[in-house]
């Protein structure tokens, strides 16, 4: 079998995979309890913010250990745009977008002398500072400081039949799928080319004329958009942020959700929202003491497994396809 046909193949079991993968995302609110409804949502919401990590990392090449202070910005935005100002909150998901956007993208212009483990360690000083400023006696009429902001679930609108927590996973599911599209075709644009020869080979990429700072900085600022929109999602879900909520381990998890997934892969950010949910939760379910062990075998062992990832095992058996990483 030729390698034309293999690729059409992979290209038409992915198409119906996704169809298939879609109609059961909309028939599971209805055949699950409620809590079950919630945790999916919150996988959709890490998913998310893994998405938007995998166009840095796995796109670009450039490695951020921060992303947890992002996805607290943007959860802190939402907040107190509903509690102090009365928005409603579904605006407040382009609000968090445009917000992070910036402070990504102003983030990343300092950040351009930066590579590697250098680029790594100043976002993992991000991570490591949010928690502490949204505690900061300046802010903290509006954060609520260490006591953090309340705020109320969102019923249905127009008098749908759906329960809060299915109508949340549905504004969920649709935000994500919207969010998906964007990255897909980024990736399909010569913007997305642009980023892959800067991550392949970033010498080369300026001497053919891509504007690296530009691209790196544009990059940075949309993947934070996108950890925005996931933090705004999570206040709205969860309804509560607190500063120790988005303590260095949320920006640990998202890194290791995207290895788990696959780097490059963007379907591979649900199997790490899912692996960042439930992992923890089966470790505990096993042995409450040993819990932090076991989360470890089983990330131990699923490298093992899928060195690449859930994206590399696919691409191997020729039922995905995307960008390989040369790191």
């Amino acid at each position: 079998m030729s390698t034309v046909t293999q690729s059409k193949g992979g290209e038409r079991i992915a198409a119906y995979g996704g169809a298939t993968a879609i109609a059961l995302a909309l028939a599971l609110p209805f055949a699950v309890s409620g809590f079950v409804t919630f945790q999916l949502t919150q996988v959709m919401i890490f998913a998310i913010a893994i998405l938007g990590l995998n166009l840095l990392t796995g796109i670009s090449g450039q490695f951020s250990l921060g992303h947890g202070a992002f996805f607290a910005l943007g959860a802190y935005a939402a907040a107190i745009a509903i509690d102090s100002f009365g928005l409603h909150y579904g605006l407040t998901l382009p609000l968090a977008a445009l917000i992070c956007f910036l402070v990504g993208f102003l983030f990343g212009l300092p950040a351009l002398r930066l590579e590697g483990i250098y680029l790594a360690l100043a976002t993992f000083a991000l991570a490591i500072a949010t928690p502490p400023l949204l505690k900061f006696s300046l802010v903290e009429a509006w954060t609520g400081g260490v006591q953090g902001v309340f705020l109320a679930k969102p019923a249905p609108p127009f008098g749908l039949p759906l329960s809060d927590d299915q109508w949340l996973y549905f504004l969920t599911l649709a935000v994500g799928l919207a969010l998906y599209w964007v990255a897909r075709n980024l990736l399909e644009s010569r913007t997305g080319r642009a980023l892959i020869a800067i991550r392949e080979h970033p010498i080369a990429a300026g001497a053919m004329g891509v504007d690296l700072p530009a691209y790196k900085t544009l990059i940075f600022g949309i993947s934070a958009a996108y950890a925005g929109v996931a933090g705004a999602l999570s206040a709205i879900v969860v309804q509560f942020v607190a500063p120790d909520s988005f303590a260095f381990w949320l920006s640990i998890a998202l890194f290791v959700g995207l290895v788990v997934g696959g780097v490059g892969w963007l379907p591979g950010a649900l199997v790490g929202g899912a692996f960042i949910v439930f992992a923890p939760n089966i470790a505990e379910g096993v042995s409450k003491g040993l819990s932090g062990a076991l989360y470890g075998v089983i990330l131990i062992v699923l490298i093992y497994l899928m060195p690449a990832g859930a994206g590399g095992l696919l691409r191997q058996l020729g039922l995905a396809r995307g960008p390989r990483s040369s790191r």
